[in-house]
């Protein structure tokens, strides 16, 4: 057990007991210095306490409701919905709905919020079989990440190192085991991204790639606690440090709070507990895990309901930022709206479909439906940098002409300037004007909007993965097979002479050439 443990919860993290959690001496590394308490640092301090009132919502009667379930473990308590599998397409609606709520809190900004990782977490507990000499730490984990909702992260893609080069030779730098001891397993290499990891308790790590693991002591699947002793995250720029240097909460609204810094995670010769192993020395299981744990259908499910929450709220802000600049009754800037309208309700309806059309899990349980899944995971990858193209286009110059920062608007020489200068149409006021196009430009211009529009391209995976598994997943299931079978349904109806099946009538009695 770590010592984050507990022998007996009724209810998971609250937001304080969540910011505690995290001063456990972790090693965060950002310009060159180990940041000493990610829950005060100013790089770090406000995600933290975006993701404390993500815990606090699970206690507030106002969002319980729908946020919550009771555990199915015997403590009597209860849990975030979507860390327990689902039984029934009712129950797995009702779970789209707490993601739904979830995301609202954070406007659809942070894609690694506690119940991303619960895409995995609640198949422990639906198929620990699978986990064969390790199934136990499966069902342990379940246990305890259900009751406590405690917040993990993954890191399962390989640096961008040598990837000319097959696994094995790159061993300097990918994840592997140097050791065992009484105690666990020695791992040492990176992993990236690990995004939100400076934030979360755990991290789960294994392998996701074209190319496959080759030998045994890659084969690992596992739960690092991130107060380990050897492993280290290096962070990219803190896009809420930058914000805090900068400007205001006006000026960088999104940025200053909602930024869920991406790290590479560092293992040197860490300690992994066995009670934390998942999986090792099993090269065809850490290959596979990713479809046949359950764990594909359940994170395209979060990600789908993630992404259409987000494009809720940037449909509302395009359209306030059309009207103030007056162009909002175009016919040519309705229809790019109705545009932005139209990625919003295919990925709303395939959430629908994911919850009510569902695949057969494991013990009964059901699984959000694969094929939807999937599609999402290709059409996500185009659709947010096609949004935002549309704003670009039809917002245009209002997302450059804005004033430099809140000092502009409290300097009273230069305030009736911008009263003017900057006035919305419709009645609506300089100050608010610039209050949605700071809004709007945070959300798709700045740094933190470039990172956003990359996540979005990246978030599923690379561009060919996304597709391929698509095919891969239909000749596994047979579908690519009854597609086949539906194109020679057609073509047998026919051949050299004409039409076989007697529903037709042959031309021959008409047909210039036939009757030469």
């Amino acid at each position: 057990m770590t010592t984050k443990q507990q022998e007996t919860v009724k209810a998971p993290l609250t937001g304080a007991e969540y910011l505690e959690s995290l001063r456990d001496g972790r090693e965060v590394w950002l310009h060159g210095e180990k940041v000493e308490d990610v829950t005060t640092h100013p790089a770090f301090r406000n995600s933290a306490r975006s993701i404390a009132r993500l815990y606090d919502a699970l206690h507030d009667p106002k969002y319980k409701d729908v946020l919550t379930r009771e555990t199915d473990t015997g403590n009597g308590g209860y849990t975030q919905r979507f860390f327990q599998p689902d039984t029934t397409p009712g129950d797995l609606f009702k779970t789209r709905d707490a993601i739904a709520q979830w995301a609202r809190l954070t406007y659809g900004q942070m894609g690694r919020s506690p119940d991303y990782k619960a895409s995995f977490l609640a198949t422990l507990g639906a198929n620990p079989e699978y986990y064969g000499k390790y199934a136990d730490n499966a069902r342990r984990w379940y246990k305890e990440a259900q009751e406590k909702n405690w917040y993990f992260n993954h890191a399962i893609i390989n640096p961008p190192v040598d990837r000319d080069k097959p696994i094995d030779e790159v061993k300097d730098v990918f994840i592997h085991c140097v050791g065992e001891t009484e105690e666990g397993i020695l791992v040492s290499g990176a992993k990236m991204v690990a995004t939100g990891s400076a934030l979360t308790n755990y991290n789960f790590v294994a392998h996701y790639g074209a190319l496959a693991i080759p030998s045994e002591e890659y084969a690992l699947v596992f739960i690092a606690d991130m107060s380990t002793p050897g492993v280290k995250l290096i962070s990219r720029p803190s896009y809420e440090m930058n914000a805090a240097v900068t400007g205001s909460p006006f000026d960088y609204p999104l940025s200053s709070r909602f930024d869920e810094n991406d790290t590479v995670i560092v293992f040197d010769n860490a300690l992994i507990p066995w009670e934390n192993v998942l999986v090792y020395k099993d090269i065809e299981k850490a290959n596979n895990f990713f479809a046949e744990s359950g764990f594909l259908h359940r994170f395209t499910f979060h990600g789908v309901v993630r992404l259409a929450v987000k494009l809720d709220f940037i449909s509302g802000l395009l359209i306030k930022a059309l009207r103030g600049n007056g162009t909002d009754k175009f016919r040519g800037v309705q229809a790019n709206i109705g545009e932005v309208l139209a990625y919003r309700n295919m990925f709303w309806a395939m959430s629908d479909a994911m919850a009510l059309n569902p695949n057969q899990g494991a013990n009964g349980t059901v699984l959000p439906n694969i094929d939807y899944g999937l599609a999402y995971r290709v059409f996500m990858s185009e659709g947010w940098p096609r949004v935002k193209d549309i704003i670009e286009t039809v917002v245009a110059g209002s997302l450059i002409v804005q004033p430099s920062s809140t000092s502009d608007f409290k300097n009273p020489e230069l305030r009736p300037y911008l009263d003017k200068l900057y006035r919305g149409s419709n009645g609506i006021d300089a100050e608010e004007k610039i209050k949605v196009i700071k809004l709007l430009w945070d959300a798709i211009g700045t740094e933190y909007g470039g990172r956003h529009e990359l996540y979005e391209r990246n978030y599923s995976g690379n561009n060919e993965n996304i597709r391929l598994e698509n095919l891969i997943m239909a000749q596994k299931t047979g579908q690519a097979e009854e597609y086949e079978n539906f194109a020679q349904e057609c073509m047998d109806d026919y051949n050299l002479d004409g039409w076989v099946n007697p529903t037709w009538i042959n031309p021959d009695d008409v047909n210039a050439y036939q009757k030469k």
